[in-house]
């Protein structure tokens, strides 16, 4: 436990020089940021900001890998947690805070953890990030396995509290994935699939909640979605297991079954009554003209997979 306690410091020690850090660095761009008109501010972040896509393309690939092992891993009944300081902390607690709502997942099946815990969310506690044996505690906490998927997030790459984390998930079998802003060469990782989302250093030096916490939003948009795609929570473009909790939520699920289907509203919203309030099974139900209990079979044969059950319903 010390040898293990020394080694953790001794890589917490070498991550504080950072000022070479992609990051870190001054954009020649914004030199004069100070003397800019409101609207040459705007033109310039627009300008700026517009590099968030072409780093997403240019991670396509890893994005892509990423999803396939998310997808592996929740369907054999793991979890997915995003582990982060600060910005990038905010940002994986709002994804899997989204992923209820918007797939009916289980609070459990997608987690943010972030240094500090919920009190960091609002108030800034940037100091915690630093100890990397508090991210591996994280972990421990959380009881992660060896079915599990850790992404850790940080658009520097150094940040100790998230290597802890990596390195205890890794421990424990877990499937790593990492997500930073600076190349391999100024912060490697060990982890199963490396992210780097280059964006160039920030307009305001330093300050990675610009382009940098952006692009990292739309990368997690894309791992949560695409998994959820991948999972048959989504039928065409519909998010056919929305979570029906508030009337806006019920008018999007009525508007779902009839542009997908025939029916008036008046014959969507009791449909949707007789299903348990369950899009995806409301439309097997309607197609199939199967009772509530048996769609439900059909679905759960199929892993929740709306087209495989109609599939089969129909053959």
């Amino acid at each position: 436990m010390e040898d293990k306690a020394l080694g953790l410091q001794y890589f917490g020690d070498a991550l504080e020089e950072r000022g070479h850090l992609l990051t870190e660095q001054a954009n020649p761009a914004s030199q004069n940021l100070d003397q800019l008109t409101s609207l040459e501010l705007v033109d310039l972040f627009n300008r700026e900001d517009a590099r968030t896509i072409a780093a997403i393309a240019q991670a396509r690939q890893a994005l892509a890998e990423a999803i396939d092992r998310i997808t592996v891993a929740l369907r054999q009944g793991g979890r997915l947690f995003y582990v982060g300081a600060g910005t990038s902390g905010r940002l994986g607690v709002l994804d899997a805070a989204e992923c209820p709502p918007t797939f009916c997942t289980s609070p459990e099946q997608v987690q943010g953890i972030i240094a500090g815990g919920a009190a960091a969310l609002v108030r800034s506690s940037e100091e915690i990030e630093d100890r990397m044996e508090d991210g591996a505690e994280a972990i421990a906490h959380h009881q992660v396995t060896s079915q599990d998927v850790v992404v850790g997030i940080t658009a520097g790459g150094t940040t100790p509290y998230v290597h802890g984390a990596l390195h205890a998930a890794r421990q424990r079998g877990a499937t790593t994935i990492f997500i930073a802003c600076v190349p391999v060469t100024q912060a490697s990782a060990q982890v199963d699939v490396d992210i780097r989302l280059l964006v160039g250093p920030e307009v305001l030096a330093g300050s990675t909640r610009l382009k940098a916490g952006t692009v990292t939003k739309l990368a997690l948009n894309i791992l949560s979605t695409g998994t959820m795609v991948q999972l048959g929570k989504v039928y065409g473009n519909r998010m056919v297991d929305v979570a029906v909790t508030n009337k806006k939520l019920h008018d999007r699920a009525l508007r779902i079954l009839c542009d997908l289907t025939d029916l008036t509203r008046e014959e969507a919203g009791y449909l949707l009554e007789r299903s348990g309030r369950k899009v995806k099974l409301a439309l097997l139900m309607h197609w199939t003209g199967l009772e509530k209990e048996a769609g439900e079979k059909l679905l759960a044969d199929y892993q929740g997979n709306l087209r495989k059950a109609l599939t089969e319903a129909i053959a």
